[in-house]
């Protein structure tokens, strides 16, 4: 399955625009393979550095992570201030603490105008941005989390270190396998 739609600039990226490599994780706050992957991830682009493209897109998954779609939201609403990968980072370093004083308390703690993120999540400011994201996950075939796109294509194997950096160089010859 291809990445549909492909990045574009109302994606949450890090690294060049013109990167050798591209990595896209569909991640949701509350799941557990997602923290698991959270530290992988980190070292995948330590190492990779300039060569790497990383973005992610929210999938929560609803029915099974109650608190994964408003966690998302305040993701959104802290990108609003310029910080999306601080409150990414800081979610995913939680421990599960993903209720709605948290997740107000985190923006608090990164410096971001707390009050504007609790009023944006009562709301619902972004709701729309992060549906856009579920809805481009459903459409590139992506049913749980974490999933991977390695150079635009659904990555099937497994997800440790070695294995995401392994795949992401094979693409350097063509479309991954």
């Amino acid at each position: 399955m291809d990445l549909t739609p492909p990045l574009s600039a109302e994606d949450h990226v890090e690294g060049p625009d013109r990167a050798e490599l591209e990595l896209v994780v569909y991640g949701d706050f509350q799941c557990p393979y997602c923290t698991a992957a959270y530290p992988i991830l980190k070292r995948v682009r330590d190492q990779l550095g300039p060569r790497l493209l990383f973005a992610f897109r929210h999938f929560p998954l609803r029915e099974i992570h109650p608190a994964a779609e408003l966690a998302a939201e305040a993701s959104e609403a802290a990108a609003a201030q310029g910080a999306f990968w601080q409150m990414h980072d800081r979610l995913y370093e939680s421990r599960g603490a993903l209720g709605r004083e948290d997740l107000i308390g985190y923006a608090g703690e990164l410096g971001l105008d707390a009050d504007r993120v609790a009023q944006e999540l009562d709301s619902g400011a972004h709701v729309e941005r992060v549906q856009r994201d579920l809805d481009g996950g459903s459409a590139s075939g992506i049913t749980g989390t974490p999933a991977f796109f390695v150079g635009g294509r659904l990555h099937r194997g497994s997800f440790d270190a070695s294995s995401l950096i392994t795949a992401l160089e094979a693409t350097r010859g063509g479309p991954e396998a």
